[in-house]
């Protein structure tokens, strides 16, 4: 919260942005909302982001895909990449009551114009390449890592989905059970056709 009230106008409209659309989704996530959730003054809108709405939701895409990336790359092992990016959706979806999902799956629902599309593509090709580069550092095969790297990715993002309509958990802490389970399998096999 601290590096929230220390940011800029600007950082705090592209952090509000990411926040509401994993609330609200990226149509009910007006301009005067992120100004007001921002705490912006009315003409931040226009002078920090030319481009209008669309460069802002671009940047709040590229905000979350940072902020997952980073989870991601500070995991020593496949495991524990999983671990985090489990543990991190649960608390968001506990802390929201059940509102809050990905950003970046609520764009690419939702997108209907290319560029922002196109971001929400870049951030999951990003985790993906992220997930595959640390499957491969334990050991799995690279052409399975891949494989694994946009299974675990669609489930954990399926599960969220999920778990914010029935209100319960239980979809994401199965889900997660059933991936570690596989990693475990993945890590035990001796293949090796990378």
């Amino acid at each position: 919260m601290l590096l929230y009230i220390m940011a800029t106008p600007r950082e705090r409209m592209i952090t509000s942005t990411a926040l509401l659309i994993r609330e609200r989704g990226a149509h009910s996530t007006a301009i005067s909302d992120v100004l007001h959730h921002s705490g912006a003054p009315r003409g931040s809108a226009y002078h920090h982001f030319p481009g209008g709405r669309t460069q802002l939701l671009s940047e709040a895409v590229d905000f979350a895909s940072d902020h997952i990336a980073a989870q991601m790359t500070g995991a020593a092992t496949g495991f524990e990449l999983l671990d985090a990016v489990v543990a991190r959706f649960r608390g968001a979806l506990l802390e929201s009551d059940f509102r809050a999902g990905c950003p970046v799956v609520a764009v690419a629902v939702e997108a209907d114009n290319g560029p922002v599309l196109e971001r929400a593509g870049a951030a999951f090709h990003r985790w993906h390449d992220l997930i595959a580069e640390r499957l491969v550092s334990d050991g799995v095969a690279t052409v399975r890592a891949r494989e694994l790297s946009v299974f675990l990715t669609s489930a954990i993002e399926g599960a969220v989905v999920v778990a914010r309509a029935t209100r319960d958990v239980t979809p994401l802490d199965s889900t997660h059970r059933q991936l570690a389970a596989l990693l475990h399998a993945e890590m035990g096999s001796t293949r090796d056709d990378r």
